[in-house]
């Protein structure tokens, strides 16, 4: 156990944990956070309180911001903002297939814009050399453009998803990892591109969370046609829900269907193969 607060460098944006140490924001302080490029100042945006985790490996609280702080952070802001106006405006007039997605800057030991990052997303390569020329004689600092992939778009810019709630990775996912339309298929989730993509027009990252337990499931389930025993009699399985861990049998008594619990069924296909072997093969089964 230890104690916790959240931070957030933009209004709505990203919330950010850090180990509250000696201090204790309330919400609405301005505080100092450490950063590779040195503390910057973000908003508190969850005041100081004990959580249930291990608070070992989040960082420490730098401190409470200062109005020199305060000054410097609003200076970084403005030059953040005349940035991405510029960028736009440069953009459009070099006629270059892209979109400026966010922009990030460090100020110098005087305070002044020392270096500016531009981030864009395009369908293909940007030969942008020439922007990067313009923009940088317009605002008198040296620029640097990256490129971002649809899913860091996404991240940047934040959105809802399709469950109504802020995106997995503009709030707390920091890795992205493989999804593949497999997942989908294993959830029994219709394959339809529009059902199954997310804000980014990947697959939705929600894929992967519940994944192990459906393939627990499928691993020690009767498959779909097997012949098994249940309390209420034996039958056919003709389907599987992950979720309840249970399975639905066609009972042989007249077709009546039952949903019995996977630990309740007996039986599986290979045991059944083996005891129907010298009868043949069954008509009406499922594949």
């Amino acid at each position: 156990m230890g104690m916790l607060c959240a931070v957030s460098f933009t209004r709505h944006g990203r919330l950010y944990y850090l180990d509250p140490g000696d201090y204790a924001p309330r919400v609405g302080d301005r505080v100092l956070v450490p950063t590779d490029d040195g503390t910057e100042v973000a908003e508190c945006v969850w005041s100081t309180q004990w959580v249930d985790v291990d608070v070992a490996g989040f960082p420490s609280l730098a401190g409470v911001a200062t109005e020199q702080d305060i000054a410097r952070d609003d200076v970084l802001r403005r030059h953040k903002a005349r940035t991405r106006v510029a960028a736009k405006r440069l953009v459009r007039e070099h006629g270059l297939p892209m979109k400026v997605v966010a922009v990030d800057a460090v100020l110098d030991s005087a305070g002044a814009p020392g270096r500016s990052t531009v981030y864009f997303s395009a369908a293909h390569r940007v030969d942008f050399r020439a922007l990067v020329r313009d923009l940088g004689a317009t605002l008198k600092t040296r620029v640097e453009l990256r490129q971002l992939s649809a899913r860091d778009e996404a991240k940047v810019q934040g959105g809802i998803g399709s469950c109504g709630r802020d995106l997995c990775c503009a709030t707390f996912l920091k890795d992205f990892e493989p999804v593949s339309i497999r997942m989908a298929r294993d959830q029994d989730l219709p394959l339809n591109p529009m059902r199954i993509s997310g804000a980014c027009g990947r697959l939705m990252c929600c894929l992967k969370y519940e994944h192990p337990l459906y393939t627990d499931f499928l691993e020690t389930a009767p498959a779909i046609g097997d012949h098994v025993d249940t309390p209420e009699g034996s039958g056919r399985v003709v389907g599987r829900n992950a979720p309840s861990d249970t399975v639905t049998v066609r009972l042989d008594d007249g077709g009546r269907r039952c949903a019995c619990s996977k630990a309740s069924v007996c039986g599986s296909r290979a045991e059944y193969a083996a005891s129907t072997a010298a009868d043949g093969p069954v008509g009406g089964g499922l594949p």
